[in-house]
């Protein structure tokens, strides 16, 4: 039986110390002021049946350069991430039209909503109006924005025409996303085991080329409205959505989105 000494333990820690001093601790020297913050980065639309441009906000730092036109997107912004209450507010004026705090819920429900902007990742928040159409709301969608398969589209379909109906949507009369629920994206879960920050607001893969898109209330199949002829162009991604009033003004229209690919 070998038996260690108290001379030959100091001797092993010795070597071993000395192991030590030869790793690479340059990486403990980053002066926590110099490491680069993280940042969400969000993409805001104005989805709203109404002709005024927006501004967008997390608690009280204006994000948005420029006002938000009627049924466009701004790029995506870096800012804040986790418990965040977003603002918005209409033309020159000042005081917010709507506020919502994303992040504060436990789970992922109809009403608690997705929780907060995540951290490097990328998001779209949508200003549109309640179901009824008499008042304003925000809405959380997680973008994934790695590039499609090739030869593919990633496509991502939202009901934002309030008194649209829950939609069927068609390529010409082939179908395309089915049960689309005012305020929603197609296949977007709220329940069950897929419930996760990536599916809500998912993009599905479809094939390149030109689609006319036609929507039709899922409970009586008739025709809601159309677009014209769309070309969506392989390894691209896209968010298209209805918008205006099926009736009244803005008239009910279709607009597209293009994504940038991360």
């Amino acid at each position: 039986m070998k038996i260690f000494s108290y001379k030959n333990i100091w001797a092993l820690v010795a070597a071993a110390a000395g192991l030590t001093a030869c790793k690479d601790t340059s990486y403990l020297d980053v002066d926590a002021a110099n490491r680069p913050p993280l940042s969400a980065y969000i993409s805001f639309v104005n989805a709203r049946p109404v002709n005024a441009a927006l501004s967008f906000y997390t608690f009280t730092d204006k994000i948005t350069p420029t006002p938000v036109a009627i049924n466009t997107a701004s790029d995506y912004y870096p800012t804040v991430f986790g418990n965040v209450q977003i603002n918005i507010t209409e033309g020159t004026n000042t005081s917010y039209k709507a506020s919502y705090q994303f992040g504060n819920s436990a789970t992922f429900t109809a009403t608690g909503r997705p929780n907060g902007p995540i951290a490097t990742f990328y998001h779209t928040v949508v200003a549109a109006r309640t179901a009824s159409n008499k008042a304003d709301s925000l809405i959380l969608f997680y973008d994934d924005l790695k590039a499609p398969e090739s030869g593919k589209v990633k496509l991502r379909f939202v009901n934002l025409s309030p008194g649209a109906g829950t939609l069927n949507i068609l390529n010409g009369t082939t179908p395309l996303f089915n049960n689309v629920a005012y305020g929603r994206a197609a296949n977007s879960a709220l329940t069950g085991e897929t419930l996760s920050a990536w599916t809500l607001g998912p993009f599905q893969s479809v094939n390149a080329g030109k689609y006319a898109f036609n929507f039709k209330d899922s409970a009586t199949g008739t025709t809601v409205g159309n677009s014209s002829t769309v070309t969506l162009e392989a390894g691209k991604i896209y968010t298209v959505f209805t918008n205006g009033l099926v009736q009244g003004g803005p008239a009910f229209g279709v607009s597209v989105l293009q994504h940038p690919v991360k």
